[in-house]
């Protein structure tokens, strides 16, 4: 709802016009086209990094990283950890901020009526609801609804805050998270060294004591765990060939434990992204509004940085698994630190690619169809978990650990080809996407408009 029609005869006492000043679905016309842009671009993205939990057992990509650097599962491993890793999540994160924002923006809730913090935080529970769906019922354990519902809510507070602010406090929670990473790596380079310690002192013939015994068994343990054991990657294979049933159990755990660990410990690392989209939103960034020179400055400072950091980051990965004990050995600090710092910059470059072409009208087809994967972002993530888990689970189609790494691509291309076709039939015909009609008319308690009215 536009500032010029909230100024409109605020007294009238029709229902069409009490309709237009209630609080609603923003409508198809009131939509920033570059943000479902960069929404869609995201949404896709995102499969990039969630096809290996999808479809191998993670001891497969332990052998690409201690094997031989070469050959296409390692070219493309590289590629994905170097360009790719944590920025589309972090990109789908700095639209989830903004999308926050576009949600409270020019609502305005009616005597007698529900206050817009009311629609708000209704939305966000019925997401928190929508992800435990997800990861119990579609059995994807990398569910990220159920984090942002609850991230989402601390979002409210800060719905004023100027955007210079916004983005400075994403940047604070990116220090946080940097700080428990650290405390965390101190505890474990401890542990390493206590263990050296301990062995050299058996070495040299001396009696241990009971502390430098227990160092002497705990650093063992930990590198055993970072290994992959033949009889659990075997047991854990034979239960997702299984039944519905059985990969159901076999997830519930991970599931529990996950939804809470991560919350905790994960936080910062999607705060700092809604916190650094909310500003950018505020600047005009994902609007579309600044110059064509900023956008170029902004893809060339992007990549010069994000990509080289990218880069040492995988190299980071490769040393971590060849030999947990020699990495702590050689960092005092470890690459996860710029972690943060690579998707942010990788983020903006990939943003701005997508701003620059958007505005040269080069492929407006292309455009158009990522405005519409956007649009039905919602949707289009949950059937991601849909077409993957059944199409690897036992229960399905049955192709999990079938495939080697770099032919997992293939199904993510076969993914967005149908993603990209089949929304831009959907929107010819329907204002929202299946699952944002059933969001949208929970949140508002009333079942929404679906089909377009043709003139």
């Amino acid at each position: 709802m536009s500032d010029y029609s909230a100024s409109l005869n605020p007294h009238a006492a029709d229902k069409a016009t009490h309709h237009a000043h209630s609080v609603k679905p923003v409508s198809s016309a009131e939509r920033i086209k570059t943000v479902d842009v960069v929404r869609g671009f995201a949404l896709l993205g995102i499969l990039l990094m969630n096809i290996p939990g999808f479809g191998i057992d993670w001891s497969e990509m332990h052998k690409i990283a201690t094997g031989p650097h070469a050959g296409k599962d390692y070219y493309t491993l590289a590629a994905i950890f170097t360009f790719f890793d944590g920025t589309m999540r972090g990109l789908f994160s700095m639209l989830f901020g903004a999308g926050m924002v576009l949600f409270m923006m020019n609502k305005k809730a009616l005597p007698g009526e529900a206050p817009v913090a009311e629609y708000y935080y209704r939305r966000l529970l019925w997401l928190v609801l929508f992800g435990l769906f997800n990861a119990f019922i579609l059995l994807w354990p990398g569910d990220i609804l159920f984090f942002y519902g609850l991230c989402g809510m601390i979002l409210f507070a800060f719905r004023k805050v100027k955007p210079s602010w916004l983005i400075i406090i994403g940047f604070v929670c990116i220090g946080i998270g940097m700080l428990k990473t650290q405390n965390w790596y101190n505890d474990l380079r401890d542990t390493r060294k206590n263990y050296v310690e301990a062995v050299a002192a058996e070495k040299a013939g001396k009696e241990l004591t009971e502390k430098q015994q227990e160092a002497k068994n705990a650093w063992p343990e930990i590198e055993k765990g970072q290994k992959p054991d033949t009889a659990n990657v075997n047991r854990r294979l034979s239960k997702m060939h299984s039944d519905y049933g059985t990969v159901f159990a076999h997830f519930i755990p991970d599931n529990v434990n996950g939804e809470v660990n991560y919350m905790y410990h994960g936080v910062w690392d999607m705060l700092c992204m809604m916190f650094i989209g909310m500003g950018l939103l505020g600047i005009g960034f994902f609007s579309n509004k600044l110059s064509t020179s900023t956008y170029v400055m902004t893809l060339l400072i992007g990549y010069a940085i994000g990509i080289p950091f990218g880069w040492s980051y995988f190299n980071g990965f490769l040393e971590w698994n060849t030999s947990i004990g020699g990495y702590v050995d050689s960092f005092r600090v470890p690459h996860w630190q710029i972690y943060d710092f690579r998707r942010f910059f990788l983020c903006l470059g990939h943003a701005s690619i997508l701003m620059l072409v958007f505005r040269s009208r080069i492929v407006p087809w292309l455009m158009k169809a990522l405005a519409n994967v956007g649009q039905m972002a919602f949707t289009n993530y949950l059937v991601q978990s849909i077409i993957c888990t059944w199409f690897f689970y036992g229960y399905g189609f049955d192709n999990y650990n079938r495939l080697r790494f770099h032919q997992l691509y293939y199904v993510v291309f076969s993914v967005w080809v149908l993603q990209l076709i089949y929304s831009s039939i959907w929107l010819r015909y329907f204002r929202f996407g299946p699952f944002e009609w059933l969001w949208r008319s929970l949140t508002y308690w009333e079942k929404q408009p679906m089909k377009i009215k043709k003139p």
